[in-house]
């Protein structure tokens, strides 16, 4: 395995917005489509946003050890980064980056310390937190509060990170991951 750049965040911090644009500014970065078994959101698609996968094929995968990490990140939810398809970011060349929740992030890091880079996405507070994830509209208020416990949880462990980036301004923020993987980079 190449270099690996790994992100990650409570959701509704803004990963997903930083990696549109940092992958979008960097031609030798290429995501890493996770896994899950969740079902899509509006305008999500197979193969581009997850591969979403049925529990019992999903189980079926962990016990072949196709995942170079996977967690239940919610009850009966499974999310994974796929072995294969790191295999392909590195036929292509191109540096992967994975977006995985922190304990997959931190397994994977110990795993490869040599080789990775952790990057974790702050929210400026759990109050905007809790706002950009209402203004989403795609959740309900109950699953709203779950995230937000899950977010105060994840945050126990920013400092277990090689960098932390606080997503107050996007620009800023977006400028600050691509800083930090260009000299991930090229320093290897």
């Amino acid at each position: 395995m190449n270099q690996l750049i790994i992100i990650s965040a409570p959701s509704g911090a803004g990963k997903t917005t930083i990696l549109k644009q940092v992958l979008n500014n960097n031609p030798q970065l290429a995501f890493s489509i996770s896994a899950c078994t969740r079902d899509p959101r509006p305008g999500e698609v197979h193969g581009k946003d997850y591969y979403f996968i049925p529990v019992d094929s999903f189980q079926q995968l962990i016990d072949h050890n196709a995942f170079l990490e996977w967690e239940m990140v919610y009850p009966g939810k499974y999310y994974g980064t796929l072995i294969k398809e790191i295999e392909r970011i590195n036929q292509e060349n191109k540096f992967p980056i994975v977006d995985i929740d922190v304990k997959g992030a931190l397994n994977v890091k110990k795993n490869f310390p040599d080789r990775s880079i952790s990057i974790f996405i702050k929210p400026p507070s759990l109050e905007v937190l809790k706002e950009r994830l209402t203004l989403r509209g795609t959740e309900t208020e109950e699953l709203i509060k779950e995230r937000i416990e899950r977010a105060q949880f994840e945050l126990l462990f920013e400092d277990k990170f090689d960098y932390v980036v606080v997503n107050d301004n996007l620009n800023a923020a977006v400028l600050q991951v691509e800083e930090i993987i260009r000299n991930f980079i090229n320093k290897k």
